[in-house]
C-alpha cells in the first residue's frame, strides 16, 4: 500500500479537521460537558457526545448514522453530520437539525426523538426552562413543545425574499455563529429578527447554466434567471448597494393570539444588527451605523419594544465588534471593549480591568460575576484569562500556543492548540477532581514542519521560514515562495500547527524556501496596528511583505531574491496579483486564488469598514482596484476561481482574466467547477497543489535533490 501523502490526508481528514473535539458546553451545574466529534480522524460524519465531570466517562448521545440509517449515509462526506446544537439553561435538552429534522434528546437519559415538525429545520434552540424549541423553516419562525406536541408558528414570511429568526451580521459577535431569535429567561417570549431582502441586488455569478456568462449585479431583482424562472437567486449586499433591512420583534407565547411587538430605534442612522440577546435584567441589541464609526447597545423595554441607548461607542474609521461582548454579569455590571493608547481592554462598567499591552481578543462566558475570556501580550500567543471584583485578573493557560475554553459552575474546558498536533487537545478542570482529557482522534500529519520563526524589520512584523528538510544551511541558493495572507481577519503566523502551516512545508519540500508574514492590518497586535490598512487595504500590507523578504534574506543568505513568486488565497490572492502588478521589481510570478479584484465586488459590512462607502470614498476604491493596475503586468500570473464560490463571487477573477485578454497580457486562468472558496480538502486538491508546483518551477526554477542512495528518503510528498 503506497505511503500516504499530505494532499490526500488533507483530503482525508478535511484539513485536519475531523476527529477533532469542539463546540463545548458546559452545564449550568458544572457536571457534564458536551462536545461535538467524529469517530476517527477521517470520519465526516461528526456525532454528538457527553463527558460526566465526575467520572471521567464520555457517552454518545446521538450518532447520525443510527438515527438516519446507514443507507442515507453512502453520501456521508457531504452530510456531515451534527454541525451544531442549542441547549437549554442547564444543557439538559439538547436539540440539533439533522437531515432536514429537528431532534431532541436528554442529556443524562434516553436516544434521540425525531420531533414531528415542519421542516426542514435550521438553528433550533430550546428555551432555558427546556419546555419548548424555537426553529426556523422556509424562513418561518416556529416552536414546538419538547415532547413533539404543538408545533405552531410565531412569525410567516409574506414572500421568498423575507426570513424570521435569521441575522447574519450578529455573527460578528456570537460565540456560536449568527443569531436570529432569542429567548427570554423564564422561556415565556421571544426576542426574534425579521430580515428583508427584497432590495437587495442579486449575487453576481458566472453560472454554468448561463453559458458562463457573468450576472450583472445592476439586474433588477423581479427579471428572470436564464437558469429559470424557478431558479432560486441568492441576495447579498455588496459594497455601496442596499443591505437587507433588518427589524426586531418581540412574542409572547401565550396562545400566541397577540400580534408581535415591534422594537424602536433609529434604523436610519443605525442599520446593521449585529448583536442582541435576553438576560435577567431584559432583552437588548446592538446595533451599529452604516459607516460603522457608531455602535449602540440598546435596553428594550419588554413591554412596548421602546429602545434606551445603555452605551455608545464611537471612533472616526470603525469600531471593532469583539466575540461575546457586551454583555451583563449576574450583578448588572455591563462589560464592553475600550480602545486606548493601542490596547484594547476589556472594561467593566467604563473601567478598564486589564493592562495596556494585553490584547483583548473575545469574551468566552460570564459565570455570576466571573468573565472567561481571551487576550494577547505576543501576537503568535493567544492565552485563557478570567477576571471577577472578588479574585481579579488570572491567567489561566501556559506555554506557546492558541488556546480558549468554556466554563460554567465551575467547571472549565481548557483548549490549547500548539505546535505538537492539528486539533490541539482539550481538558476538563474542576476543582478537587483530576483533569480529564477528551480524546481527539485527529490524524498525526504525515510531514514534518521545519520552520523557524522571526522578528522582521522596524515594525517587528512576525514571520515563519520554511526551509525543506533536505536542504543544508550554505548548500545553495533556494528560490522564495512567499505564502502570506495578510488581511484584516486571519493570522497565519501563530503558535499552533494547522493545515495552512503544514501546506507551507509541503511546498518547501518541492524545493522552496517559503515565507509567511503578518503585517499590518492582522488581528492580535491592538487596535492602532488593525486600523493601519484604513482607506489603503493593499499599500501598507503589501510594503510588510517587501520589508519581511527583504529582512529574512539578510539573515538566510540562501534566500535568492533574484526568484521570488507570492501565492495567496482570497484576501491573499489578490495581495498576490497586486504583488507582481505593483512590485515587479520583487516579485517575479504569482499565484493568486479566489481574491477581489473590484471592491465594490464584495460584501458591504465588511468592505465598507475599512474603505468607507463607494459614493463617499471612490478613490479608495479605484485605489484598490487590481482592474486598473492589469495592462501593468509583465510578470507570469496564475489565477485561480472556484465557481461555485459563495464568499467572493468569481466575477473578480473573470474580469481581472478579461481585462488581461485584452490588454494582451498574457496569464494562466484555472477555474473549478461545482468547488467553492475553499477548495483545499476537496477532491481536487492534489490537482490544484501539483498545477501550482508546475507553475512555480516552470518560472522560478526549483527541483529538490535526488537522494544519493537507498538509504536517503526522498523529498515527502
Amino acid at each position: 500500500m503506497p505511503l500516504t501523502t499530505l494532499p490526500e490526508q488533507l483530503v482525508r481528514t478535511l484539513r485536519f479537521t475531523r476527529g477533532v473535539p469542539g463546540r463545548f458546553v458546559v452545564s449550568g451545574g458544572g457536571e457534564t460537558v458536551l462536545f461535538l466529534r467524529g469517530r476517527t480522524g477521517d470520519d465526516p460524519v461528526t456525532c454528538l457526545w457527553a463527558l460526566d465531570v465526575a467520572s471521567g466517562r464520555e457517552r454518545l448521545l446521538a450518532d447520525p448514522v443510527r438515527l438516519l440509517g446507514a443507507g442515507q449515509f453512502e453520501r456521508r462526506v457531504r452530510v456531515g453530520g451534527i454541525e451544531a446544537y442549542g441547549t437549554d439553561e442547564a444543557a439538559g435538552v439538547i436539540a440539533f437539525a439533522l437531515g432536514g429534522g429537528l431532534w431532541k434528546v436528554d442529556s443524562g437519559k434516553g436516544e434521540p426523538r425525531r420531533l414531528p415538525v415542519v421542516g426542514p429545520v435550521s438553528d433550533p434552540r430550546p428555551d432555558p426552562t427546556g419546555r419548548r424549541i424555537a426553529y426556523v423553516s422556509h424562513g418561518a419562525l416556529r416552536l414546538v413543545e419538547t415532547d413533539g406536541t404543538k408545533d405552531r408558528l410565531v412569525a410567516q414570511p409574506p414572500g421568498p425574499d423575507v426570513e424570521f429568526g435569521v441575522a447574519t451580521h450578529t455573527a460578528t459577535t456570537s460565540l456560536d455563529d449568527a443569531r436570529g431569535h432569542w429567548w427570554s429567561p423564564d422561556g415565556s417570549r421571544l426576542l426574534f429578527a425579521r430580515t428583508d431582502c427584497t432590495a437587495v441586488q442579486p449575487w453576481p455569478t458566472a453560472d454554468p447554466a448561463d453559458g458562463g456568462h457573468l450576472t450583472d449585479p445592476a439586474t433588477p431583482p423581479d427579471r428572470p434567471h436564464p437558469g429559470g424562472a424557478d431558479r432560486e437567486v441568492r441576495r447579498t449586499a455588496l459594497a455601496g448597494t442596499p443591505n437587507p433591512d433588518v427589524t426586531l420583534w418581540l412574542s409572547g407565547l401565550s396562545g400566541l393570539d397577540g400580534p408581535p411587538v415591534p422594537v424602536s430605534w433609529d434604523r436610519v442612522a443605525h442599520e446593521y444588527v449585529v448583536g442582541a440577546g435576553w438576560d435577567a435584567h431584559g432583552p437588548w441589541a446592538l446595533v451599529q451605523s452604516r459607516d460603522q464609526c457608531s455602535v449602540r447597545l440598546l435596553g428594550i423595554d419588554p413591554g412596548d419594544g421602546r429602545t434606551t441607548v445603555l452605551d455608545e461607542q464611537r471612533d472616526e474609521r470603525w469600531v471593532h465588534l469583539v466575540p461575546g461582548l457586551p454583555v451583563r454579569t449576574a450583578s448588572g455590571a455591563l462589560l464592553t471593549p475600550h480602545d486606548t493608547n493601542g490596547t484594547r481592554h476589556l472594561a467593566r462598567d467604563g473601567t478598564d480591568v486589564t493592562p495596556e499591552g494585553l490584547q483583548l481578543r473575545a469574551v468566552l462566558a460570564v459565570d455570576g460575576d466571573d468573565v472567561l475570556f481571551t487576550a494577547s501580550d505576543e501576537p503568535t500567543e493567544t492565552h485563557l484569562w478570567s477576571y471577577s471584583p472578588k479574585s481579579g485578573l488570572r491567567q489561566l493557560s501556559s506555554g506557546p500556543g492558541v488556546h480558549s475554553g468554556a466554563r460554567s459552575g465551575g467547571t472549565l474546558v481548557r483548549i490549547t492548540r500548539d505546535a505538537e498536533r492539528p486539533g490541539g487537545r482539550a481538558e476538563v478542570l474542576r476543582t478537587g477532581r483530576p483533569a480529564v482529557t477528551v480524546l481527539s482522534y485527529a490524524e498525526r500529519p504525515v510531514l514534518d514542519v521545519h520552520a523557524e520563526h522571526f522578528v522582521l524589520g522596524p515594525r517587528a512584523l512576525r514571520a515563519r521560514l520554511h526551509l525543506p528538510s533536505w536542504h543544508r544551511r550554505g548548500s545553495g541558493p533556494l528560490p522564495v515562495l512567499v505564502d502570506s495572507y495578510g488581511g484584516a481577519a486571519l493570522q497565519r503566523v501563530t503558535a499552533e500547527l494547522d493545515s495552512r502551516v503544514l501546506l507551507s512545508q509541503w511546498f518547501a519540500e518541492r524545493g522552496f524556501a517559503v515565507l509567511t508574514t503578518d503585517g499590518r492590518g492582522t488581528p492580535g497586535r491592538g487596535p492602532d496596528w488593525e486600523r493601519e490598512v484604513y482607506g489603503d487595504l493593499f499599500g501598507p500590507v503589501l510594503d510588510d511583505q517587501v520589508t519581511a523578504l527583504h529582512d529574512v534574506a539578510r539573515q538566510c543568505p540562501d534566500l535568492d531574491l533574484g526568484r521570488v513568486a507570492f501565492r495567496g488565497w482570497s484576501f491573499g490572492g489578490a495581495l498576490a496579483a497586486l504583488a507582481v502588478l505593483r512590485r515587479p521589481d520583487v516579485f517575479h510570478a504569482a499565484v493568486a486564488g479566489a481574491g477581489v479584484t473590484d471592491q465594490r465586488l464584495y460584501h458591504a459590512h465588511w468592505r465598507e469598514r475599512f474603505l468607507g462607502h463607494p459614493d463617499a470614498h471612490p478613490q479608495r476604491y479605484e485605489a484598490c482596484d487590481l482592474l486598473r493596475d492589469a495592462r501593468r503586468l509583465a510578470r507570469p500570473l496564475l489565477l485561480i476561481h472556484g465557481l461555485a464560490d459563495t464568499n467572493v463571487p468569481p466575477v473578480n477573477t473573470l474580469r481581472l482574466s478579461a481585462v488581461l485578454k485584452a490588454a494582451g497580457r498574457p496569464h494562466e486562468l484555472l477555474l473549478l467547477p461545482g468547488i467553492g472558496h475553499q477548495p483545499i480538502g476537496t477532491t481536487v486538491t492534489r490537482q490544484l497543489l501539483e498545477r501550482q508546483v508546475s507553475f512555480l518551477r516552470r518560472h522560478l526554477g526549483s527541483e529538490p535533490p535526488r537522494p544519493p542512495s537507498a538509504a536517503g528518503a526522498p523529498p515527502p510528498s
